[in-house]
């Protein structure tokens, strides 16, 4: 019996662009107007789905963190959510230095961002979500604190047992479907003569956010090596098949059994090894904090919407908390993100698109950050363990 050829997800959404940039040049307006009215049905699924992804997955991942307790649960959980934070502020600030010059002359309108354009839906489907993202971003939090201090095991039980449906939902229905919407994008703007100018900006983008996520790893080595008194970038190299197995992996969880031996042979206890590394997979996402900033930041700018300091420390603050419920999902970084994108930037369907493609073109990168970066905190956590 032959093997089934599986293509990965990123291979699937690059296919998905080079055929909806070639497929926009040659259809007819008639066709591209089919691909308008699937992606306006599978925008108000994605809109619906939005509010149950964050109850369904933040309230389990707090209720999980919430059930373990201890000293060095706190800390480990601290120097994580720092350098997450940390790790997005360096991404907006360079990329409010560097993005201006790129994309100069770059602008995206509401129906070239959906790619449309004169391509407009045959016909249309309000399909309202059951409430508004913050109202289900706070309820994840009080079901979550509440099930983690809770003796009995019948919500939590209903609570994981949701957690799995909207993990179906996201792995069985939104993923398979969103390599067909990111094609009706790319072949809504190549229709309208828009995305060569885009592509080209996508592009230099993605090479800002490449040499960002390198820094943000020499400086958690770096830190790590001064708490720690060991060679950074010796304690750095030591990681690399970590990384590279998280780059062909593209699943912090995957990768481990790799991160767990690199960091023991770091020089860190097994006991603190054992407890951080798992744990960290889990809570210390530096690599895909960075990649959503830059590229939110990126396309406000395209779409000369105001951003300042004050609006996206408060996006990155709110980041760092739902990005928890990111392992362990398809796309789930992303996907975890979609509500505050939309609650916090006001980033509608569209941007949204747009946002799980840039975002997605990068993703092994995004998790190979991840990963190493557990090693540094690893470190940093055994050093104040001794003391």
């Amino acid at each position: 019996m032959k093997k089934r050829l599986r293509i990965g997800l990123l291979a699937r959404v690059i296919i998905a662009i080079a055929l909806g940039i070639l497929a926009g040049n040659y259809l007819p307006l008639a066709v591209v107007r089919v691909f308008a009215t699937f992606n306006s049905l599978f925008s108000e699924l994605l809109n619906f789905s939005i509010p149950l992804i964050i109850l369904g997955l933040v309230t389990v991942a707090i209720a999980d963190i919430g059930n373990k307790a201890g000293r060095l649960l706190l800390t480990t959980v601290a120097i994580a959510y720092t350098a997450t934070i940390l790790s997005g502020y360096i991404s907006y600030f360079t990329g409010e230095a560097l993005f201006p010059s790129l994309i100069e002359h770059t602008t995206l309108g509401a129906d070239t961002a959906a790619g449309q354009g004169d391509a407009l839906p045959y016909f249309t489907v309000s399909v309202p979500p059951l409430m508004n993202v913050m109202t289900a971003l706070v309820l994840a939090f009080v079901l979550g604190l509440g099930l983690a201090h809770l003796q009995g095991t019948t919500l939590k039980d209903v609570a994981h047992d949701f957690r799995d449906i909207i993990t179906a939902l996201i792995a069985k229905a939104i993923i398979p479907l969103l390599p067909i919407y990111i094609f009706g994008i790319f072949l809504g703007m190549a229709h309208s003569g828009q995305v060569y100018p885009i592509l080209r900006v996508f592009i230099s983008i993605i090479l800002v956010i490449f040499g960002v996520h390198i820094f943000v790893l020499l400086l958690q080595y770096t830190v790590a090596g001064v708490i720690a008194r060991r060679n950074p970038f010796k304690a750095l190299l030591n990681m690399m098949p970590a990384y590279f197995t998280a780059l062909g992996t593209q699943s912090s969880a995957a990768t481990i059994p790799v991160t767990l031996a690199q960091t023991i042979k770091n020089g860190v206890s097994e006991r603190i090894a054992g407890f951080v590394v798992p744990l960290c997979a889990t809570i210390h996402l530096s690599g895909s904090t960075l990649k959503i900033v830059a590229c939110a930041l990126a396309l406000m700018m395209m779409h000369g919407m105001p951003y300042d300091f004050t609006l996206f420390s408060g996006f990155i603050f709110m980041l760092g908390i739902t990005m928890v419920a990111a392992p362990g999902v398809p796309g789930g970084a992303i996907m975890a993100s979609l509500g505050v994108l939309q609650s916090v930037l006001g980033f509608d369907e569209s941007m949204q698109a747009l946002m799980i493609a840039l975002y997605i073109a990068m993703d092994s990168f995004g998790t190979a950050c991840n990963v190493t970066g557990d090693g540094a905190i690893a470190i940093i956590v055994d050093r104040i363990s001794k003391k």
